[in-house]
């Protein structure tokens, strides 16, 4: 999580020409009241103490009652006030595009979709998702969905609106039976009169780009049909990559540009282009986010990056200098072009029919995959009226 991956993304951005001309704002310089439409006062309260160094509280009584301290949320100066700059980047996308002065929007330091309304987790001090969605909630829109392609579960963004119809959260994640925060079971699908807003597809390791694609196309496209939202909101972790040192899974740069541009599309579908992304996981500092997010900030202003770009060469000669100051043992030279030579030609599935893989996939990953569309499907379908096992719905 060091923010050197976000400097490193915006310089990449800005050597490909991505942000020229772009209207670039700063994040909102929000009062503690914005956080608390989400986070406790005591939680918000113990936060600034221990990042002004006048926390009361023995440092393991922290960690216990609020999860500050521990090796995912350790305590820094200024955390109280950092942890809020985020979340005022993502409240002034939303404010842009919820106006109309914007259509689209993007805060790469966002994402912080762990953090829960007492509790830091996962690296997230305050959720800034979830807040920007409470604001939108009091500002006229009723119908919001929310689409996490992060290796880990959105848990914290779920469990603020599991029992809230006007929220449609949708997290496709490497299965929580083989990744913290082990959350994210397909039976997951959302509380009381709100059931069916929950929506979970739970993937083994080893996914690749294709059968990744194959159940992203399977389950996201029809639930924002049937939902309808009047604004999407996705958070873009990029730690699925196959490089990521965290976690399982195997897409490529390739792939995540793929659900970035296929998001957009589902904007310009159901929410008249109205497209909120922001950041999260991703651990390859550099030679995966900075790539992944400058594709992403390209295709939410509409200047879309080919994958065969070559980068810069002064670029990567700093980059490369950044490396090794922030990793002793960092030892490969980043990487030169734009995309990994990913395959992203999914074949889409078509219902329980047993079809064989397509040429390079074996036949235990195709039924792996399918398997998690299908329990996604059976669970959460029939809430919405649409027929699990027909591949049209």
């Amino acid at each position: 999580m060091n923010p050197v991956r976000l400097a490193l993304t915006m310089t990449l951005a800005q050597s490909l020409g991505v942000l020229d001309g772009v209207d670039s704002r700063a994040p909102l310089d929000i009062d503690d009241s914005a956080l608390t439409v989400v986070h406790s006062t005591d939680y918000v309260d113990a936060v600034r103490a221990v990042g002004s160094g006048t926390a009361s509280l023995s440092g393991p009584l922290l960690e216990r009652l609020f999860g500050l301290g521990d090796s995912d949320n350790p305590v820094f100066d200024g955390m109280h006030e950092a942890a809020r700059l985020l979340v005022g980047g993502t409240l002034a996308a939303a404010q842009a595009v919820a106006s109309g002065s914007v259509r689209r929007a993007v805060n790469i330091g966002g994402g912080m979709h762990h953090a829960m309304k007492a509790r830091a987790a996962g690296f997230c001090i305050y959720n800034d998702c979830a807040i920007a969605i409470r604001w939108l909630l009091e500002n006229g829109y009723d119908r919001i969905a929310y689409v996490d392609i992060d290796a880990h579960h959105g848990d914290g963004v779920q469990v603020e609106f599991a029992a809230d119809p006007r929220v449609l959260t949708v997290s496709l994640h490497q299965h929580p039976a083989t990744l913290w925060p082990g959350t994210g079971w397909p039976t997951e699908v959302g509380d009381g009169d709100a059931q069916g807003s929950a929506v979970n597809v739970a993937l083994m390791p080893d996914v690749t780009d294709r059968l990744w694609l194959r159940a992203f196309h399977a389950v996201v496209p029809s639930v924002l049909e049937e939902f309808r939202p009047q604004i999407l909101i996705s958070q873009c972790g990029v730690d699925s990559h196959r490089a990521d040192p965290l976690t399982d899974l195997a897409l490529t740069v390739d792939g995540q540009r793929a659900a970035m541009q296929a998001m957009r599309g589902f904007a310009d579908k159901y929410c008249d282009g109205r497209w909120i992304a922001v950041g999260g996981g991703g651990y390859g500092v550099v030679n995966v986010v900075p790539r992944s997010w400058a594709h992403l900030i390209g295709i939410v202003v509409g200047r879309d990056v080919d994958v065969d770009t070559t980068i810069d060469e002064s670029w990567c000669a700093t980059a490369e200098q950044i490396a090794e100051q922030v990793h002793s043992d960092y030892s490969q030279s980043p990487v030169t072009v734009m995309g990994d030579g990913g395959d992203v030609g999914y074949v889409a599935w078509d219902g329980d029919t047993g079809q064989d893989p397509p040429e390079g996939i074996s036949d235990s990953a195709q039924r792996q995959t399918d398997r998690a569309i299908l329990a996604t499907r059976r669970a959460v379908y029939p809430l919405h009226g649409l027929d699990p096992e027909d591949p049209r719905d």
